[in-house]
């Protein structure tokens, strides 16, 4: 079980945290889905930025009107030039922009931009923090598990002494009855500590690989020294530079854009397109020419459709700016939460650093006392549990207090 929990013999360093977390940026993941959203709207800002240029086309076609039955030399319908007509054309053509239609296409797309660049990093932050969670998942799962296999190795050797004491009749059997209840015990709470360590190493490699069953060989950060709490920040409301903020504000750009898009619908529009080429009955390069034409259209009645569909932006917009506004207290709150619990794990740090240190001061001496004949041996029992219950304490308090300090970054918006 012990080969099992801990990592192999590797000629590879071991892997920090920052090494973790650059190969699940590197695996397809919900980033690598937000990169693409980001790439797709940097398309979407260049096309909208072509619709302010003049487009081009070149054309060809030949249409044949039936001739009149009663004259061979006219053709059959009037509204066509001639009973065969050749066109060969080069068109520019192009949008002024009177109405706003374009501009308000252009922000938008501008504002669906920096929202992905946003979601994008709201993406790899949460990847960060979910890999930070698990690294030290698997941290703490390994040293819970060398705790009470240390421990175990105590209990079972006390409970070996007490069979030898037991037999020379120096020893009741009550005795023997409680230590090897409490080895069976740890038996049992170490089965589940080392399956709590191999489920946590799948969790963690599954961000980058599909060989989850091989133990990771990580660096064990629970052992290094403990970093201070950061000094607080003289900015009066750091949370604000989390990257929801500008998802907020961006969605909101976008759909003020949108509002005015759709009430450009109740606005002129002009366009100019300008044609060169043949147009002609007989084809011959010197019928050549070229026409100009302008159009405008001025709307009239849509059944306040356009109106409508602005309001429902508008609606939108402010929808948005309700969000921003209940977010700001959350994350206040979220600011505030994991200051606290910064400072409170750094302080249970050194309180079970100590009581682990006399819990196996205890064990220790009641070892002592029960071999001189001046102890029960539930004492021993006693505190055994409790030197496995405080190195328990001791390494939740450092996992804890790591994963605030990650809290922390994302709740200042770092």
């Amino acid at each position: 079980a012990a080969a099992a929990q801990s990592p192999p013999p590797s000629s590879q360093p071991p892997l920090s945290l920052e090494d973790c977390v650059r190969k699940a940026l590197a695996a397809p993941s919900p980033v690598s889905l937000a990169r693409r959203d980001r790439e797709i709207a940097d398309r979407g800002v260049s096309i909208s930025r072509a619709g302010f240029l003049p487009g081009s086309a070149l054309s060809s076609g030949l249409v044949y009107n039936s001739p009149w039955r009663q004259d061979r030399s006219l053709m059959s319908f009037v509204a066509l030039n001639g009973i065969r007509e050749y066109a060969g054309l080069a068109s520019v053509f192009q949008e002024i922009d009177t109405s706003g239609r374009l501009r308000a296409e252009y922000a938008r797309a501008k504002a669906q931009q920096t929202a992905a660049a946003a979601s994008l990093a709201i993406a790899e932050r949460d990847l960060r923090r979910a890999v930070g969670a698990s690294y030290y998942r698997l941290l703490l799962s390994r040293h819970l598990a060398d705790a009470l296999r240390d421990v175990l190795a105590e209990s079972e050797a006390f409970e070996k002494r007490v069979r030898l004491l037991a037999a020379a009749g120096e020893a009741a059997t009550a005795d023997v009855v409680k230590a090897a209840s409490q080895a069976a015990f740890l038996r049992q709470a170490l089965m589940a500590a080392e399956l709590a360590a191999r489920l946590a190493n799948q969790d963690l490699a599954a961000y980058w690989t599909e060989d989850v069953h091989t133990p990771l060989n990580i660096v064990d950060a629970l052992e290094n020294p403990l970093p201070e709490p950061a000094p607080p920040v003289s900015e009066p409301a750091p949370y604000l530079r989390r990257a929801e903020f500008r998802l907020f504000d961006a969605q909101r750009q976008g759909f003020s854009a949108q509002a005015k898009a759709a009430k450009a619908a109740l606005l002129p529009r002009l366009s100019w397109t300008f044609q060169y080429g043949l147009d002609v009955n007989t084809v011959a390069w010197n019928n050549r020419g070229y026409a100009l034409y302008a159009n405008i259209q001025v709307p009239i009645f849509d059944w306040f459709r356009a109106r409508d569909t602005a309001r429902q932006f508008r609606l939108q917009a402010l929808q948005v700016a309700d969000t921003r506004a209940i977010s700001e207290r959350r994350f206040s709150q979220e600011y505030r939460s994991a200051l606290e619990r910064v400072q409170q794990f750094h302080a249970q740090v050194a309180v079970a650093r100590s009581q682990t240190e006399l819990a196996a001061e205890d064990l220790k001496l009641s070892r002592i006392r029960y071999e001189g004949g001046e102890g029960a041996a539930v004492d021993v029992v006693v505190a055994q549990n409790q030197l496995a219950q405080a190195r328990a304490n001791y390494y939740s308090s450092i996992a804890s207090y790591m994963n605030a300090r990650l809290d922390l970054e994302v709740a200042a918006g770092r």
